[in-house]
């Protein structure tokens, strides 16, 4: 664009063609150009200049440089004075303007166009400036990619702040990169040690992370992204490599062209130490550095697809500890530890490089072995051989905190190949062959069979059915009378029955190691305890039957419980029987852990006014100190000694050892297990206190016991007695 063109051609002597030409010229020119006069008067400018000056035609003609119609700013945003304009510098100095940055202000527009200005002056013959000419060149998305590089800096310098990442910064124009100290220092280098160019962070990253890291740069820069984060690993000065993550932003310019990528190195080490941490506690035992079950379950799914593809036999050994609980119950935990950990370095000791061990808890280890042949005959024969290899390193004796100690395992085993088999399923199967080995005298090994299944099933069948029995109080009570060595009737011991049917009747050696198994033993000795509290509270109010006591026995899980005292309380409160009358019978193997705790328990019953009876005196392991620390009132003999008291001499000497024994600890004597008048005659010369067996009476449900014995159901249930 231009104004009055015929003044110029009449000043200049100008051709009109030639002026013509240049008109055409300027009006084309990719810059904006304005002439001034010798006075500063605006008196052309072409259609460029119009555009970043954001003027028509009109506004700008015959404007003076310092106008309002002029706003201009310098570089570092303020505004510009007159004095400093382009075209008054030149008038006021005769000194051509280069590469002057300003700020063209627009206010009709509301915004701001950078441009890159030249001016110069036009002199006539004379010397004197006719005109001058100024020339503007747009720069305002360079000057919008140095503000957005300042602030994005500035926002940088402020997150870094006290912060231990390490800042670098690459100019991809240049191609100079800069390395803060920080990042030199975090590989262990003098900021100097090394030379700073882009070639240093290809040569110290780790051979593996180097392809991936080039291949990420090079699909990130052409693209549009302006951020990114990786990881990779850097080698350190002592030649270890340190983990960093890398993040950034990348400066494009008006076009979209990387031209700056600037970021931070933030050191791993840490954060992957804590994740290596967490993945240990996650995945492995912390007492033998060995693969947990999670891990075992996971390898197992790969290990048995790994063998179906390749169509060969595998097994999983279950490993479990003889005794194990027994040298943790008499020797401490801690020994228990240490043989824990000298069990895991042995078994890796003995198994092959790609076998796997795993420890699932407690004294249970899983060994699993892949590959083992094309056929089930080549497998089990290979399991042969790894099983006596770890028989054998197990058997050795074992040096724990100065003691020498023995153990051995039981192990259990099943086959596996290319067909569906669930892992629960695998784990399940060599537990129930692991059993069977300790069943067959321990310290050997045994295979599943799906007979064991079977029986697992039938067990898990009889153990649900407690449960429903118990619900629906099918388990009754039945009496065996007790007499004393005159024959009168003194008490009686409560015996347990499962009513499954109107017809069956199940006795108690069929369902009580179900029960235990099954966790169900406390509930079920609760039920006969309630049952035998009521029927005290009965007793109560018949006088032939009131002063009998009875006997109910308890298991070792019940007076285990810290609760159990006071449940027992309030069963007696509730139910209204006597506590005089009841007697607890237990027996020697509850006195194996936790004494002092037990003798508490049976302190707080033994106040309520409950006795104590211990059963099978002289089968168990326990020491005869416990007679006189434990609040016992008798001593029941066990039916092995009185089977044989009449005709075996040490037998009999052993029940006369009992009764004296007892008598000189004012304990009473029972003699269980009396069949013949040889038998009771015998006990009864020596002075045995108490007897019931089946010469003196049978077990009889509680009803028949109570109308055999003095209770008519009517009266009781009135209040009334016989």
């Amino acid at each position: 664009m231009h104004a009055n063109p015929p003044s110029i051609s009449r000043a200049d002597g100008v051709p009109h063609d030639a002026l013509r030409c240049f008109d055409d010229l300027l009006a084309h020119l990719p810059a904006g150009v304005v002439m001034h006069d010798a006075t500063g008067r605006v008196v052309a400018a072409n259609r460029h200049a119009l555009a970043l000056l954001g003027r028509s035609e009109h506004e700008v003609w015959a404007t003076q440089a310092g106008d309002a119609a002029w706003h201009f700013v310098r570089a570092d945003g303020t505004r510009m004075p007159p004095s400093e304009y382009p075209v008054n510098a030149v008038l006021r100095t005769g000194a051509r303007v280069s590469d002057l940055v300003v700020g063209v202000s627009r206010p009709d527009h509301g915004d701001v166009r950078w441009a890159i200005c030249n001016a110069y002056p036009e002199r006539d013959g004379h010397g004197a400036i006719q005109r001058v000419i100024v020339c503007f060149m747009d720069c305002t998305v360079l000057k919008d990619a140095e503000q957005s590089l300042h602030k994005s800096e500035e926002r940088m310098r402020l997150a870094l702040q006290g912060s231990t990442d390490a800042p670098w910064d690459w100019d991809l124009v240049t191609g100079e990169i800069y390395y803060s100290p920080r990042w030199w220092e975090m590989l262990g280098y003098a900021p100097d040690e090394q030379p700073a160019d882009p070639e240093t962070w290809v040569r110290l990253t780790h051979p593996d992370d180097r392809m991936r890291v080039v291949a990420v740069l090079d699909e990130l820069l052409p693209g549009q992204r302006q951020s990114y984060s990786m990881e990779f690993r850097l080698r350190h000065r002592d030649g270890h490599y340190v983990p960093v993550l890398s993040r950034g932003f990348i400066l494009r310019d008006g076009l979209g062209a990387a031209v700056r990528l600037t970021g931070t190195n933030t050191d791993l080490t840490e954060r992957k130490q804590v994740e290596h941490r967490i993945h240990e506690l996650a995945y492995f035992d912390q007492l033998t550095g060995l693969p947990n079950r999670r891990f075992l379950i996971d390898e197992l799914g790969q290990i048995l697809a790994r063998n179906g593809r390749a169509g060969r036999h595998g097994a999983l050994l279950f490993l479990d500890l003889d005794n194990f609980k027994l040298l943790n119950d008499t020797m401490g935990h801690d020994v228990g530890d240490l043989l824990l950990r000298e069990v895991a370095r042995r078994l890796r000791r003995a198994l092959r490089e790609g076998d796997h061990l795993a420890r699932l808890g407690g004294d249970e280890f899983v060994i699993v072995l892949e590959n083992l042949g094309a056929s089930p005959a080549e497998a089990t024969a290979e399991v042969h051989a790894v099983g006596r290899k770890i028989l054998e390193v197990l058997g050795e004796p074992f040096e724990l905190a100065g003691r020498q100690c023995a153990s051995s395992p039981s192990i259990g085993v099943t086959l596996f190949d290319g067909a569906p088999t669930g892992i629960d399923t695998l784990l399940r199967q060599a537990d129930l062959a692991m059993y069977r080995a300790k069943e067959e005298g321990r310290n050997t090994l045994r295979f599943f069979d799906p007979g064991m299944q079977a029986a697992a099933d039938r067990q898990a069948a009889l153990s649900a059915a407690l449960r429903t029995g118990l619900a629906r109080r099918q388990f009754v009570l039945y009496c065996q009378p007790q007499f004393g060595h005159d024959g009168s009737l003194v008490g009686a011991e409560a015996l347990v029955r499962w009513k499954r049917g109107a017809d069956e009747l199940v006795g108690p050696g069929e369902f009580i190691g179900a029960a235990e198994s099954g966790g169900l033993i406390a509930a079920l000795g609760m039920d006969v305890l309630e049952q035998g509290c009521h029927a005290l509270a009965r007793w109560a109010r018949a006088p032939r039957l009131a002063p009998l006591k009875l006997a109910v026995n308890v298991s070792v899980h019940q007076l285990r419980d810290p609760d159990f005292p006071h449940a027992v309380a309030t069963l007696l409160a509730a139910t209204g029987a006597p506590a005089d009358r009841l007697t607890l019978e237990l027996t020697e193997s509850v006195f194996a852990r936790n004494p002092d705790d037990l003798v508490d328990r049976m302190q707080q019953l033994r106040r309520l006014g409950v006795h104590f009876a211990l059963d099978d005196f002289g089968t168990g392991y326990s020491s005869l100190a416990y007679l006189a620390r434990f609040p016992l009132a008798a001593l029941k003999i066990d039916r092995s000694f009185v089977r044989e008291v009449d005709h075996d001499p040490n037998a009999s000497s052993i029940v006369e050892a009992i009764i004296a024994l007892a008598r000189k600890l004012h304990l009473a004597t029972i003699a269980e297990g009396v069949e013949l008048d040889a038998q009771q005659a015998f006990l009864a010369a020596h002075g045995c206190d108490v007897m019931q067996g089946y010469l003196l009476g049978r077990p009889v449900a509680m009803e028949e016991f109570e109308r055999r014995y003095g209770v008519v159901r009517a009266q009781a249930a009135s209040g009334s007695s016989t």
